[in-house]
């Protein structure tokens, strides 16, 4: 396959990376390597966690309303997937990424090395909650993150450790990802992260925690997965509330409802033009 990928008519935009050209990491048994934006990869478990809409949302939306951010954080970084595509979208921004599974970490780095982003990531193996992970004067334009959606004991756990990190509150809630967020953006930044409105107490989790964080919702936007059914997960973007208006301090601007897939299984064209603003075929 050329590197000038077609799909009918369609072609990759953005740069090639090393790994494209012959001079990445290789696929190691029990790995796979799948497009993510345009030309660039991530390697992944062939039965471990692989990435999800989620992430892909989270990536587009926080890039979408702080898309001059050039310094980044994202919290609970897991394979990367999150922070591949924003650098795909901002491709002068640089990167802090947090992970505490020694596996996700080797592949992330591994991916960020096969699309020549090593050099824009700095990559630490740790618990963001850790004292001194992230140094207390390192501010942040974006802060982005996919928390765990789920207490431990509330569901049925993957027998893969990597997957049950990635589902249950293993290493910290979405009250966690909103405290440090608040830490360590700088003036004006953004927060960005998807999680569940339903059942309501899910949604009433992310405003509890943003509140005591000093957070404010200014947006959200809701996910429907499958046209006709309601939304299941929310987009949200949060500002430190001392760096709002009065006026906007306690007011969040809910936006129309993102659908995934049309009724009969194709993807909805709304989501189609998502797909395009970081160079994935619609």
């Amino acid at each position: 396959m050329s590197l000038q990928t077609q799909f009918k008519g369609w072609t990759k935009p953005g740069p090639v990376p090393p790994g494209a050209l012959g001079r990445g990491p290789e696929v190691a048994p029990g790995e796979t390597l799948d497009a993510i934006s345009g030309h660039f990869r991530i390697f992944q478990l062939a039965d471990g966690h692989r990435f999800s809409t989620d992430d892909v949302l989270t990536a587009w939306y926080g890039t979408s309303w702080c898309a001059t951010a050039r310094q980044v954080l994202e919290l609970g970084s897991g394979i990367g997937t999150v922070g591949m595509i924003a650098a795909w979208r901002m491709p002068e921004a640089r990167f802090v990424t947090v992970e505490a599974q020694a596996e996700s970490y080797r592949l992330a780095r591994k991916s960020a090395e096969w699309n020549g982003l090593a050099h824009r990531f700095d990559q630490r193996l740790g618990d963001f909650r850790e004292p001194l992970r992230i140094d207390p004067g390192e501010l942040f334009d974006l802060v982005l993150g996919s928390p765990p959606y789920f207490p431990i004991g509330t569901g049925v756990t993957s027998g893969h450790p990597q997957k049950v990190a990635c589902r249950f509150e293993v290493r910290g809630t979405v009250a966690d990802y909103c405290s440090t967020a608040a830490q360590h953006l700088a003036p004006g930044g953004v927060f960005a992260c998807v999680f569940p409105i339903q059942p309501p107490e899910q949604q009433a989790r992310v405003f509890a925690g943003a509140e005591a964080a000093g957070l404010t919702v200014v947006r959200m936007r809701p996910v429907v997965l499958c046209e006709g059914e309601p939304p299941l997960l929310g987009l949200f973007v949060m500002q430190r509330a001392a760096d709002l208006p009065p006026r906007m301090r306690e007011r969040t601007w809910t936006e129309p409802p993102l659908v995934i897939r049309a009724a009969d299984g194709s993807v909805h064209p709304e989501y189609a033009a998502v797909k395009l603003s970081f160079g994935f075929p619609p």
